[in-house]
């Protein structure tokens, strides 16, 4: 078959079923097909069109509740959105067993951000810095005037910060510091950024370049800790194996990738079911593992003197709980509802936990028996789905592949087969 063109130009222009009709003749699609793209679930179109380009449908993501978890004294329910069969599972295991501890502890930081502005051109850094420190006070102003509501609320620009860079003695980095308050902060932060630029470049009379925020949030931190008790996970030899397994993610960057990978599993997955951007919390936990020079784990474990396992987790996070997509997407309403965190500051606690009893939890299970065992077993039930098991057909081919150790695509088609004879 010749490959299409796929400018595919005025597509934009398009009406939803306009574009779908595209896609069904240029990709081939069956009606069937065509009629599931048309499926929207509880988005409607109206909204779906005003949230991203070029629209044609929703993609939906199983959602889970995670049980057990009791932080700070108060009991949650978590919303998790992930197409991976053992997140939920581990993850609500790992909080039962700190349960037993009396459940996470967790403090995160005022909601502080930088907005950066690249400033370049300069004949003098130095000269530059001394400016725009003598207009401080007009340039925070300025920047508090995008948000009214911040600035009711004693949050907005606070301050600023320069630094220089290697590439160029004419650069200058400027920090614009913000409390974002409830709000992930990425909108306003970058409305206030391209507010102060041109004031910042005729007082200097140099060029700003970038004016953006950075996704890296220092100020913005959450610390977490449980204790694990040795009798819940298996006995002083699970414990020592444990051990060895966190320790190597501190000092071992191919380990450090795969282990806070086990973290951001979980919090991700309540990212996406309340819609806030995963993606930039991605960043910023990947970027904070690295600050001193050396990727490491987000997780620190040790012993106490009872032999129990005392897990903690530093980890940048900056959610919102009001605006954005959060806001205007039903189901996300509804999962932060059953959520019920109160402001930003709990969900980033909540969140930091999930993290942590994500990461016990695979710990653990590579630690013992292996992280396969679980995960396998959980998996089978997709691909007795994706060989075209239904009904109580899905459970009795995961039951038998299981029960075989043999857990393929290859495996689940035959045992569907067999069962099909057997009728």
């Amino acid at each position: 078959m010749p490959v299409k063109n796929s400018e595919l130009k005025g597509f934009y222009k398009k009406s939803t079923d306009e574009r779908i009709e595209t896609l069904k003749e240029y990709c081939q699609l069956a009606e069937d097909e065509v009629s599931t793209l048309k499926d929207l679930g509880s988005l409607n179109q109206v909204l779906g069109e005003k949230l991203v380009e070029n629209y044609v449908t929703n993609m939906e993501i199983p959602m889970g509740i995670a049980t057990n978890f009791r932080v700070n004294g108060r009991d949650y329910l978590i919303p998790m959105a992930i197409e991976e069969p053992s997140v939920i599972a581990a993850c609500s295991n790992g909080a039962r067993i700190a349960r037993i501890s009396g459940g996470f502890k967790a403090h995160a930081t005022e909601s502080i951000m930088y907005g950066q502005i690249q400033l370049v051109n300069l004949g003098d850094v130095n000269k530059a810095i001394t400016e725009i420190l003598l207009e401080k006070e007009n340039i925070l102003k300025m920047a508090n005037e995008m948000s009214k509501t911040l600035s009711k609320l004693g949050k907005g620009a606070k301050d600023l910060f320069f630094h220089t860079v290697k590439y160029d003695e004419h650069v200058l980095i400027i920090h614009l510091e913000v409390d974002a308050g409830d709000a992930m902060g990425a909108n306003i932060i970058n409305s206030m950024a391209e507010k102060v630029s041109p004031f910042i470049e005729t007082i200097t009379g140099g060029t700003v370049v970038l004016k953006i925020l950075s996704n890296l949030t220092p100020l913005r931190v959450v610390r977490a800790q449980a204790t694990f008790p040795k009798e819940s996970i298996g006995g002083d030899a699970v414990v020592d194996r444990f051990m060895h397994a966190a320790k190597l993610a501190e000092e071992d960057i191919f380990r450090a990738a795969t282990h806070n990978k086990g973290i951001m599993n979980g919090i991700d997955a309540v990212l996406l079911a309340t819609m806030n951007d995963w993606r930039q919390a991605e960043a910023n936990a990947h970027a904070y593992a690295a600050i001193n020079g050396n990727y490491g784990s987000l997780t620190h474990y040790s012993k106490d003197k009872n032999g129990d396992i005392v897990g903690s987790i530093e980890i940048t996070l900056s959610v919102g709980t009001v605006g954005g997509s959060s806001a205007s997407n039903p189901k996300a309403k509804i999962c932060q509802k059953i959520l019920g965190a109160r402001d930003a500051k709990e969900l980033e606690e909540v969140l930091a936990c999930v993290g942590l009893s994500q990461n016990f939890a695979a710990v653990r299970a590579l630690s013992d028996e292996g992280i396969q065992k679980g995960h396998m077993a959980l998996h089978s039930r997709n691909l007795a789905i994706a060989v075209g098991a239904t009904g109580n057909d899905i459970e009795k081919v995961s039951e038998l592949m299981v029960r075989s150790g043999t857990i393929n695509m290859t495996k689940a088609r035959e045992i569907l087969e067999e069962l099909k004879k057997g009728r």
